[in-house]
């Protein structure tokens, strides 16, 4: 049985304060132990509001010994605003010292695969297989995620084929009910390979799908219920969020 956790908050800054503190401790403590920390990131207000936060670190991270992934991203161009990878570019990874050889952005719609979504979403998962023991993904040390009024993780919306995947560890999202309709994303599978699962979440708009989890929802109704970390799941939540638990 893996550990679970739920912290909370009265207020947003203070959750995304919190767990940026605790991102330090975790992945010093991974490099400590496996020479290299490895972190899926993602999108959101919460999410990089941690990335922003973790810009300010005084060098406590070697941030050369981090290995960069993505939960999901937009299919869109490269410099799209809503480019999850570009977020994090300009909140945290163009303001330390990451070595560009462990950052692995999924690719935009203008990439070396152009419009192709499914040699994209192929692609990542070639690149998850070369960097793991076992040809699937790599063990990650830690998978953020935000998520929405209706429990989507990553781009796992409710009752939909990529949601349902238990084979394949990334999949294309062609008709996402949230704008852009274009998407790539990990599955459930993979997300739970993470030893540490995180859930960044704050509003009332939340609650409900913050209890459907934590009364142990079916994932396909609330995606969000089917997350969880080898080691520990921990859910930030600010106090509008936690209301019904």
């Amino acid at each position: 049985m893996t550990a679970a956790e739920t912290l909370v908050f009265e207020s947003k800054q203070e959750l995304v304060v919190t767990a940026a503190a605790r991102f330090v401790d975790l992945v010093t403590h991974a490099q400590s132990e496996r020479g290299v920390a490895s972190i899926v990131l993602t999108g959101g207000s919460n999410g990089i509001g941690i990335l922003s936060a973790l810009a300010d670190d005084s060098g406590t991270i070697d941030w050369s010994r981090v290995d960069v992934y993505w939960g999901d991203d937009r299919f869109v161009p490269a410099d799209d605003p809503e480019r999850n990878s570009g977020q994090a570019r300009e909140a945290l990874l163009d303001h330390v010292p990451v070595d560009p050889t462990r950052v692995f952005p999924m690719a935009p719609s203008d990439g070396p695969f152009g419009d192709d979504i499914d040699a994209a979403a192929a692609d990542y998962a070639a690149v998850l297989a070369g960097r793991s023991t076992d040809g699937v993904a790599p063990q990650f040390d830690l998978h953020l995620l935000g998520m929405g009024g209706e429990g989507h993780i990553n781009s796992l919306f409710p009752h939909t084929a990529a949601t349902a995947e238990t084979e394949k560890s990334v999949v294309a999202v062609e008709d996402s009910p949230k704008p852009p309709p274009r998407r790539i994303t990990l599955t459930l599978p993979v997300v739970n390979r993470s030893r540490n699962v995180w859930f960044l979440v704050a509003g009332a708009d939340k609650a409900e799908a913050v209890a459907a989890a934590h009364n142990g929802a079916d994932p396909a109704d609330w995606p969000c219920a089917g997350a969880r970390g080898t080691d520990e799941t921990i859910w930030f939540l600010d106090d509008a969020a936690a209301v019904h638990i």
